[in-house]
């Protein structure tokens, strides 16, 4: 295992946290509910889904499984109307024990067994899946605040029309090794 892991993985879950909350502080509050269609998640039912997942399998995460007893994954998609406050409280609080996790994780940890729903995997593999599960549903957010804020949406990553640009500036510098997620998180960077 790389020695440059849990930090490169850390990076990217924060990569996109900071997505997803740039996607939520523009979304208007009478929109926070909004579904597609009957079929599809609001905003607010993702936010729900993702804390809840995340406070199931990072409570005790080295020494329980990771689906709880107490969780109600159904509840997580019923449909409720929730104000953009409360979204927001959600939001903090699964990611603000998902990060503690993260952060207090050690190299010696990433070959540990736990389990998820009696599924035994190393820590490595379940941060590797949560990873790819909170990236989708951040992407599910993202698509939603485009459809939501329409001609208003303002781009999180290169605008259309200016990776010319982009890249004619990013070629014109030394090489230097970083992680990808730094040239989007620079302070100051406007969307």
């Amino acid at each position: 295992m790389p020695k440059d892991y849990l930090p490169g993985i850390i990076k990217l879950f924060e990569y996109y946290k900071s997505l997803g909350e740039k996607t939520l502080n523009i979304i208007p509050e009478e929109k926070i509910n909004w579904q597609y269609n009957e079929s599809s998640n609001s905003i607010a039912t993702i936010v729900k889904h993702i804390s809840g997942n995340m406070l199931s399998r990072f409570t005790d995460f080295l020494t329980t499984d990771g689906e709880k007893e107490w969780r109600n994954r159904e509840e997580e998609f019923a449909p409720k109307d929730l104000s953009k406050q409360e979204v927001l409280a959600r939001w903090n609080q699964g990611w603000k024990v998902f990060l503690e996790v993260l952060h207090e994780l050690k190299e010696e940890d990433l070959d540990r067994i736990i389990y998820i729903r009696n599924m035994g995997q190393t820590v490595t593999d379940a941060l590797n899946r949560q990873l790819a599960h909170y990236a989708s549903h951040v992407g599910q957010i993202i698509f939603l605040g485009k459809l939501i804020m329409d001609k208003n949406w303002i781009s999180l990553s290169i605008p259309k029309g200016e990776s010319d640009s982009f890249n004619a500036q990013k070629f014109s510098e030394p090489k230097r090794e970083g992680h990808f997620t730094d040239e989007y998180m620079l302070p100051g960077k406007k969307d």
